[in-house]
């Protein structure tokens, strides 16, 4: 049989499981994930590779309204991966239904998809009764432009296989994009800055992490083989600096090695990471820091 290869755009609201759902196809992580919405910032990519296809997967900030240059840049990036695809994944919470963000999502779908299949995943069964899984797909079922709709848990893995098979029926007869053993084309610096800022958006519990960004300022590899990664977290008020610090500096250094033992599993080796942090007021408007965090400032 001839190989096989597409590009698939997950999109969905924020919180539905999308970066859970990516992290589980590729085998590991490289999204975030966290409760929290606005989690990822940027279009991520996950490789899926099998030995007679491969599935490109774009995996886009979570659709919700902007409130700042940052999120109007993250609403452009989700809507702009839905072009020149061979299919749209869109994602469901059952956990929460429906609900008016949701139907504002299917709305825009409704009209900017074409002729482009779409494949609604309806996430998070696990939480939910069978009535309620039934009840989300004929809603969604009544929508035309939607052909199949799955029923699975990310973070369980219940029905991911059933989703993967039923996606590949819409890739094409094509070549191998990237290697057996590459699952992003993220760079490590990307990874690492995502990897420090998950770490403050699981331990922070308040508004602070949405105004958090993370720069990475040096990685270093020494004689002896440990990576020297020098990071600062910008904060916008100078109130929020001593929350991200903490007493006697006590919540800088938890981050600190929280986020370490992910950045080693991702090098393979022992690193030493160096945590800084600085005031930047309202860096989430401003067109430099925007490209400093590896946004495009000129959308």
């Amino acid at each position: 049989m001839a190989y096989k290869s597409g590009f698939i755009t997950i999109i969905g609201s924020p919180n539905v499981g999308k970066s859970t759902l990516l992290n589980r196809m590729v085998g590991q992580k490289i999204s975030i994930v966290s409760d929290r919405a606005q989690t990822t910032r940027n279009r991520i990519t996950g490789v899926v590779t099998r030995p007679d296809y491969q599935i490109i997967f774009l995996d886009t900030p979570g659709v919700t309204a902007p409130k700042s240059r940052l999120g109007e840049y993250m609403l452009k990036v989700a809507y702009d991966a839905l072009s020149e695809v061979e299919a749209v994944l869109l994602m469901i919470d059952a956990s929460v239904g429906i609900r008016e963000k949701d139907e504002k999502l299917l709305e825009q779908l409704r009209l900017r998809v074409g002729k482009t299949p779409v494949v609604a995943a309806v996430n998070k069964t696990d939480l939910v009764s069978l009535g309620a899984i039934d009840e989300l797909r004929e809603r969604l079922e009544r929508e035309e432009w939607i052909g199949d709709v799955v029923a699975i848990s990310a973070e369980t893995g219940r029905n991911v296989d059933k989703l993967e098979a039923v996606l590949c029926k819409y890739l094409t007869e094509g070549p191998q994009y990237y290697p057996d053993d590459m699952v992003t084309d993220q760079p490590m610096w990307a990874i690492c800055s995502e990897m420090i800022r998950e770490t403050a958006l699981k331990l922070i519990r308040d508004e602070i992490p949405h105004g958090i960004g993370v720069g990475i300022d040096k990685i270093e590899l020494r004689a002896d083989g440990i990576h020297d990664v020098f990071a600062t977290m910008y904060v916008e008020r100078e109130s929020h600096k001593g929350i991200v610090i903490g007493k006697g500096g006590r919540m800088l250094k938890k981050i600190g090695m929280t986020a370490r033992h992910d950045i080693e599993w991702l090098f393979g080796t022992q690193v030493n990471l160096q945590l800084y942090v600085k005031v930047r007021p309202d860096w989430r408007n401003s067109a430099s820091a925007l490209r400093e965090f590896g946004f495009d400032p000129n959308f």
